[in-house]
């Protein structure tokens, strides 16, 4: 696919990477980047994916799952690198079946012991994982729960943009379990340092249009609300983007041949930019907004929301998984980041992946509905004209980083993904939309010097 002839469409369909780097200048026709190098950098991804899809009487409905999305590992992976950046192991089914047949009968024992062959296991793929590869492990029709075992979990292997580092695989099993423990979250049920056997949830995940909802918004503010009210035991900083943007600027700069073709794309979006100043201008932006920093998610697309229907004994619940990109991080982020997913859909087969449509972006009185509601459930009573004009300002300024991030992180993954996803694609849609989002800014605004 050439991502250029995407430009010319409106409604751009694009693709999402992620990595740190900064753009300069062109130089022979390809961006140069100056950046200064910095040292572990950690490379982590999450990104949208469509599972645990059930239908309303409990079947798993397979019309949603990816049947053909099987990846898989190169039998020598030391080979397959761009400069220094692993690639994803390519996912056989002779490799899954080994990993789902290993690592349930470590973690779950009962019946899952007295599967003789790996060959027995029922393997489903859940579509749509854009970070790690995802799938549906069941028991075989002839065997059944001895005592407490689950009947079916999720197996997920982490893509190499994942395990990268050991602060990253250390970070996000802390974060699981505490989240498990404090019942907010999938159970673990096995924790390796490739992947993880976790709690398959039997509930739908949300489409982009159910984010408009009444309902919906008043779900999911109430749950940001309290995610971002917990104290977890991690650093309180607020560098996650900072650190994390710039360590992928560096993995850029160090691939800028392979990426070349995205990369000119992205500089003629806005021939001028320099991309290390608008990265920290950005930096500044953040602490300019003096926004709180609390606990985020960082990665709330309706992917990441499982959605259970009320029922005569049950209200309707709300849950919100795959925490790979949780970190202490400006409460606006966390809020701009979703708004963003508001407009972007990933439930699309082949390529590019998804589908961009910018004007579904909250309205301002969609906004304040969601700010009122998320307050309230923060404890604010009565909720101020001032704390909502706050929460605006500082979040529609921060939609910025939700672009700058994700588009970064795209680039990285086209380097070392394996998942059928258009990556640099998604790259170019993420820098559009930054640049149309900071033509908006100065209608809304005036500008990036904040007043506070």
């Amino acid at each position: 696919m050439e991502p250029k002839s995407k430009m010319t469409k409106s409604k751009t369909q694009c693709c999402k990477a992620k990595n740190n780097g900064t753009l300069n200048t062109i130089e022979n026709g390809a961006l140069d980047f100056h950046v200064s190098p910095m040292n572990n950098s950690s490379l982590l991804s999450v990104g949208p994916q469509c599972k645990h899809y059930y239908k309303s009487n409990g079947d798993i409905d397979k019309s949603k799952v990816n049947s053909s999305r099987t990846h898989g590992v190169s039998p020598n992976r030391s080979e397959e690198k761009e400069n220094g950046l692993e690639k994803d192991m390519i996912m056989t089914d002779e490799l899954i079946r080994q990993r789902a047949f290993k690592w349930c009968q470590d973690s779950l024992g009962g019946s899952w012991l007295h599967i003789s062959s790996k060959e027995d296991l029922v393997i489903t793929p859940i579509c749509g994982g854009m970070s790690n590869y995802l799938y549906l492990i069941s028991l075989p029709s002839s065997h059944t729960a001895l005592n407490s075992e689950p009947k079916e979990v999720l197996l997920r292997i982490y893509g190499e943009i994942s395990k990268s580092t050991m602060d990253f695989l250390v970070h996000n099993s802390v974060v699981f379990v505490l989240l498990a423990e404090k019942q907010l979250g999938p159970k673990p049920y096995g924790m390796y340092h490739d992947g993880r056997i976790e709690e398959f949830i039997k509930a739908e995940p949300l489409l982009p249009l159910d984010l408009a909802r009444l309902d919906i918004m008043s779900m999911v503010s109430q749950k940001l609300a309290l995610f971002h009210g917990l104290s977890m035991p991690l650093c309180k900083k607020p560098s996650w983007f900072r650190v994390h943007t710039r360590g992928w600027m560096d993995e850029v700069q160090n691939n800028k041949a392979a990426l070349s073709p995205t990369l000119d794309i992205i500089q003629q979006l806005s021939p001028t930019v320099d991309f290390t100043k608008e990265f920290e201008m950005l930096v500044k932006l953040a602490t300019d907004l003096q926004a709180p920093v609390v606990f985020c998610h960082n990665d709330l697309q309706p992917g990441n929301l499982l959605y259970q229907s009320s029922t005569n004994d049950k209200p309707a619940n709300m849950t919100i998984i795959d925490w790979e990109y949780a970190h202490y991080n400006y409460r606006g982020h966390d809020i701009a980041n979703h708004f963003n997913e508001w407009t972007y859909d990933y439930n699309n087969p082949g390529l590019p992946g998804y589908k961009w449509h910018p004007e579904r972006f909250p309205s301002k009185e969609q906004q304040y509905v969601f700010f009122k509601s998320y307050l309230e459930a923060s404890g604010m009573s009565p909720v101020t004209e001032d704390a909502l004009d706050k929460l605006y300002k500082e979040t529609n300024y921060l939609v910025l980083h939700s672009h700058f991030f994700w588009g970064y992180w795209s680039l990285i993954q086209a380097l070392t993904s394996g998942i059928e996803f258009d990556y640099k694609d998604y790259a170019v849609c993420r820098f559009e939309g930054y640049f149309k989002h900071k033509e908006k800014l100065v209608e809304l605004f005036g500008g990036f010097e904040v007043q506070n």
